[in-house]
């Protein structure tokens, strides 16, 4: 019996008897061929990251990982994005494509509903030509597609030219299992328990989870975009997480029962500031470095004396908020850095100095450098997940602050379960007064808890370190992975 099959490159004719194929001589010296040929090409996987800092950080990281491990890695984000990070660290090729708003971006969209849906169909499109493109020569086909999670379209276009996809989660796994569950229905809104209960987790308040399960009826669209992740994750080669193992054992054995080519692949930040192998390795590299006067003015001061504080590249209080920790900071008996971007200056009390012998308040800094600096005592922070991983990785006490999204999730965590920080309460008005906020700071800084919770955080630091070292579990997953490539 002959049989046919189409690869989506190539047909390849099978004699079948009983069922079982035989290869015959001229197919088996083709696939010798290209065993050989692959031997003796890179490996080439393309990224494809969504446009923003968040995402983008990790995922190039990740691709200096797969660089030193002999894979060529073209990195992928938006016409728009694009113009704005210009650069990234070499040999790693920079390519785009078009999200629909490639002069303005995201605000060019009516809302995040018009962005994502236009996304989803003109970067389809352009992805898929750019594959094609990379088709046409052997020598640049592409391997592998690693995608952010993000996009879940980008799975199916992968497929559609049979070639192998790993999806990159950029949230921890706790996040990720409650979008998972909820996205099997096995969590609704709008939310009608006062606690919930999913498998592996701690018990959760509602308060607990990402904003968007509590704001779900005056943002409706902002949930079904996260679960829509896991709507199709299950046809996916890989499934790759920036976590590490250690972190979330039961939650990431519970789910290679479900994906079995599940791994954790992190924490994906430069190599200075966690196993040290490379030294030049020491920013994300798609920012100009700047003269960091940060570090100057933290050269100065005694260890474990300075107050670090930074929100991120998104969140955004109103005055009020802003008000209250600038006080605090003023009263508190404490050194402080606080990083406050340009567009959140205006929110500033009137006359608040910005450079004091105690304070300096900057529009930016190398937080990865200030985290490092012997300084710094504890990091009040929003508990994004990037910003929860560096300051694990560095074993920094923190005190939580979240905006929105699965940073109240990830204080949860810092404060019950990774015990290395502690959750600053608010008010009816959802603001976090000075006073509350001056105790957190005490108890870090001046209390035996400071000290506690400071070990714990170095614990941490071991077990990440550990885990992309040679050996580790999460390099172990990284070679399991590139070899993948050679089968």
């Amino acid at each position: 019996m002959i049989g046919c099959t189409d690869n989506g490159r190539q047909k390849s004719y099978l004699i079948m008897y009983k069922g079982t194929p035989f290869i015959s001589t001229h197919q088996r010296e083709r696939e010798i061929m290209e065993k050989k040929n692959i031997a003796t090409r890179r490996a080439h996987c393309l990224v494809l990251a969504y446009p923003a800092y968040g995402h983008i950080n990790p995922m190039l990281q990740l691709s200096k990982v797969l660089l030193r491990e002999g894979v060529r890695v073209t990195f992928v984000t938006t016409i728009f994005y694009a113009n704005i990070v210009q650069k990234v660290p070499p040999p790693i090729t920079l390519e785009t494509i078009s999200d629909g708003f490639d002069e303005v971006g995201y605000t060019g969209a009516a809302s995040h509903k018009e962005y994502t849906e236009k996304f989803c169909e003109v970067g389809s499109l352009t992805f898929a030509e750019l594959l094609e493109k990379h088709g046409r020569s052997e020598d640049d086909r592409v391997d592998c597609v690693i995608y952010d999670s993000f996009f879940p379209w980008a799975l199916d276009v992968a497929k559609r030219f049979e070639i192998v996809s790993a999806a990159y989660l950029t949230q921890n796994m706790t996040v990720n299992s409650i979008y998972y569950h909820a996205q099997m229905g096995k969590l609704q809104v709008p939310l009608k328990q006062d606690e919930i209960s999913l498998p592996t987790l701690p018990k959760l308040q509602p308060q607990d989870l990402p904003t968007f399960f509590l704001t779900y009826e005056k943002q409706p669209f902002l949930l079904p975009f996260l679960l829509d992740q896991f709507s199709n994750i299950n046809k996916a080669d890989w499934i790759l997480c920036n976590t590490l193992y250690d972190m979330d054992k039961e939650i990431v054995d519970g789910f290679k029962e479900i994906w079995p080519k599940f791994r954790c692949i992190g924490p994906n930040i430069p190599s200075f500031f966690l196993d040290e192998q490379y030294e030049d390795d020491q920013d994300y590299g798609v920012t100009e470095l700047k003269r960091d006067e940060c570090i100057e003015w933290l050269d100065d001061k005694p260890k474990d004396s300075v107050v670090y504080v930074s929100f991120g590249s998104i969140a955004s209080f109103e005055k009020e908020q802003m008000e209250e920790i600038a006080c605090c900071l003023k009263e508190c008996s404490h050194y402080f850095l606080w990083v406050v971007r340009k567009s959140e200056e205006a929110n500033l009390p009137k006359g608040f100095e910005k450079k004091t012998e105690k304070g300096f308040v900057v529009t930016w800094c190398s937080q990865l450098k200030v985290l490092a600096h012997e300084a710094i005592g504890c990091f009040v922070t929003h508990c994004g997940w990037n910003s929860t991983l560096e300051t694990l990785c560095l074993g920094v006490p923190t005190i939580a602050i979240p905006f929105w999204s699965d940073q109240s999730t990830n204080a949860k965590l810092m404060e019950d379960v990774w015990k290395m920080g502690i959750r600053a309460p608010f008010d009816e008005k959802k603001v976090v007064r000075r006073e509350a906020l001056k105790h957190c700071i005490r108890e870090i800084m001046e209390n035996e808890k400071g000290n506690e919770l400071k070990n714990n955080a170095n614990q941490w630091r071991t077990l990440a370190v550990k885990a992309v070292k040679s050996g580790g579990s999460s390099h172990k997953s990284i070679l399991e992975f590139v070899n993948s490539f050679f089968h």
